[in-house]
């Protein structure tokens, strides 16, 4: 299965950048062996329109563009459903067993996700109930992935509440 990070937001130096960076390379090699092939990170500019409504839409629209056909679409949203880890791993180690070919997972910008793509969405995850900086969001999802596949490979990174 071949997951992709898509997200509104671009920056030359950031170190939430670089630790998605770092996270994603983990997963990457870890997820391999798990039957996850691929692990992109995309990112679109965010939006100068002037209103809010209008800067989420033309960011979805470009959001939309990105992402592979036919995938099964996650929007990131704190409103959606939350997971501990191990239910977070179990959960793609379910969408890959069922023959889920590409997994998206989506982060608004700045103004969020704009309403067509976070109901569009086939499920919503939150990563707690507080709101966090688009780019931050990039970084925990990408641990949340390679703790997840660290959880499938019984590779001791995680140290759930048992130990």
């Amino acid at each position: 299965m071949r997951l992709t990070i898509a997200g509104v937001g671009r920056a030359k130096a950031a170190p939430e950048l670089d630790l998605c960076d770092l996270y994603c390379d983990r997963a990457r090699a870890m997820g391999a062996k798990l039957g996850f092939s691929k692990l992109d990170v995309i990112a679109v500019d965010t939006s100068r329109a002037a209103t809010p409504a209008s800067r989420m839409s033309e960011e979805a629209a470009k959001l939309a563009a990105k992402l592979p056909q036919g995938a099964h679409r996650i929007a990131l949203d704190e409103a959606g459903r939350a997971m501990t880890s191990e239910a977070f791993a179990q959960h793609m180690a379910k969408l890959r067993d069922s023959g889920a070919r590409d997994v998206a997972f989506v982060i608004g910008g700045p103004d969020g996700l704009a309403p067509s793509l976070r109901e569009g969405a086939n499920e919503r995850l939150a990563l707690g109930a507080q709101t966090w900086p688009h780019l931050l969001v990039r970084a925990m999802l990408a641990e949340q992935i390679y703790r997840a596949f660290s959880i499938l490979a019984g590779h001791p990174y995680h140290r759930g509440r048992s130990h």
